[in-house]
């Protein structure tokens, strides 16, 4: 089939370069030149397991190609929306300014039949809002089809996420935007995917709606490692013994600093500001709590970075171990991580950072944070050292090592990702989110 994908950000980039690999005439489109020149090239604009090589392979193949004209999509069957819904400045709100602007520009080309998709997360009533508005304008009037089909991507695993997903969620108003749109996903189809299909609202609720159930548990079990810490408890044990309930599972039940990224914080907001839209206040209340313990894991985090340094930050020499919000990105939207890093440099810590990827976009976000290009580096001199990603590598440090080279052997981890008695027996002083008091 010919597809467009409108914007080409984390989901555009990797939704296009993936049709293209489901053997799809794809074109990418967006109003920045120098993202679009690079995807040009094969040159993702962040960084993504895998998508340098489908990127490429669809580039090198004549299937996938970008361009910053919206006219080069007015032929395609089928239009993506994947621009970003970012949370509105000053308000919880999702800001659509993007998706209308990318709608506008698209809906004067479409003079034949064809379907517009909608992937991008947006509060619950935008498709019915954008069909009026493609009908009310496009030449091809009610031969223009909405469909919403939900992304779930996760980064560090997208590329996988999108050629092989776990289920498809199929909003549609009509036999033809559903044929089309299993024509897309004919392969994953083929494979046996579960597919839903359903109506346009409760289909641009899925995504939004599954992120906030993972918020709250997320924000749950950092409520359930406060209290262990208060109570001389370990939350690992704990948190085990949940996972095997098979009413809870072990999914999601890390504790440390907080969820982060594009999605779940803004998606969270925007679920709220949504539901109290639609009336639904009282209920919506729990997800101020969630969000607000969220943010307080942040903040808990400095604290006791603070009590290990005997309230004597200022001046004081701290490693960071992690800017990205998760590993396996150099994303650092809304990172806990970098967060914490940034509130201990401005009470006067002298910070370094370091990260498998993001420092690139630490540097560019946070010029006064200094940054290592190893943990060595990192370590060299510090005080304190905070692990706050959970790096793979970062679990298989060498603590003997690094004690030799510290100031001071402290360490706080954020993530529990070390083996604290291995820690500890190189002569560390670990305090570990949920894993009761310093020792």
């Amino acid at each position: 089939m010919r597809l467009s994908v409108l914007g080409t950000g984390y989901l555009g980039a990797t939704h296009a370069a993936c049709l293209a690999a489901g053997g799809h005439d794809v074109v990418g489109i967006d109003t920045d030149g120098s993202r679009v020149a690079a995807l040009e090239r094969g040159v993702p604009p962040f960084h993504e397991p895998g998508l340098v090589e489908v990127l490429r392979t669809g580039l090198a193949e004549g299937r996938l190609r970008f361009s910053t004209d919206v006219a080069a999509a007015a032929d395609s069957d089928a239009h993506f929306l994947c621009v970003g819904t970012p949370q509105q400045p000053g308000s919880h709100a999702a800001d659509l300014g993007a998706l209308w602007q990318a709608v506008h520009a698209l809906a004067p080309l479409l003079e034949r039949s064809c379907v517009v998709i909608g992937k991008s997360t947006v509060p619950v009533g935008t498709a019915a809002g954008l069909r009026d508005v493609l009908h009310g304008t496009a030449p091809a009037g009610e031969d223009v089809h909405v469909a919403w089909n939900p992304e779930f991507l996760r980064e560090g695993h997208a590329v996988e996420d999108s050629l092989h997903p776990d289920r498809l969620v199929l909003g549609v108003e009509s036999e033809h935007a559903y044929g089309v749109l299993r024509e897309v996903y004919s392969r994953a189809i083929a494979e046996g995917v579960p597919v839903v299909r359903t109506d346009l609202e409760t289909a641009e609720l899925a995504k939004v709606s599954a992120n906030v159930m993972l918020a709250a548990r997320i924000s749950l079990v950092n409520l359930l490692a406060e209290v262990c810490e208060a109570a001389d408890a370990d939350v690992a044990d704990l948190t085990r013994v949940l996972g095997l309930d098979k009413r809870i599972g072990p999914e999601f039940l890390s504790p440390g600093i907080g969820y982060g990224g594009g999605c779940l914080p803004k998606d969270t907001r925007a679920f709220m500001a949504r539901a109290r839209e639609l009336g639904v206040t009282e209920s919506a209340a729990l997800l101020r709590e969630v969000d607000a313990t969220n943010m307080r894991q942040r903040s808990r985090t400095v604290d006791l970075a603070a009590q290990m340094l005997d309230d004597r930050l200022a001046g004081a020499r701290v490693a960071v171990l992690g800017a990205a919000f998760k590993a396996g990105s150099d994303d650092v939207r809304d990172s806990p991580a970098l967060d914490v890093a940034t509130t201990l440099c401005a009470r006067g810590a002298h910070v370094v950072v370091h990260d498998p990827q993001a420092l690139d976009n630490v540097r560019r976000t946070r010029p006064q944070l200094g940054t290592a290009e190893d943990v060595e580096q990192a370590v060299t001199g510090a005080e304190l050292l905070l692990v706050l990603t959970e790096w793979p590598e970062y679990a298989s440090l060498d603590p003997v090592s690094l004690a030799g080279l510290a100031a001071v052997p402290r360490v706080l981890d954020g993530r529990l990702v070390l083996d604290p008695d291995k820690w500890r027996a190189a002569g560390w002083q670990l305090c570990a989110l949920g894993r009761g008091a310093v020792a």
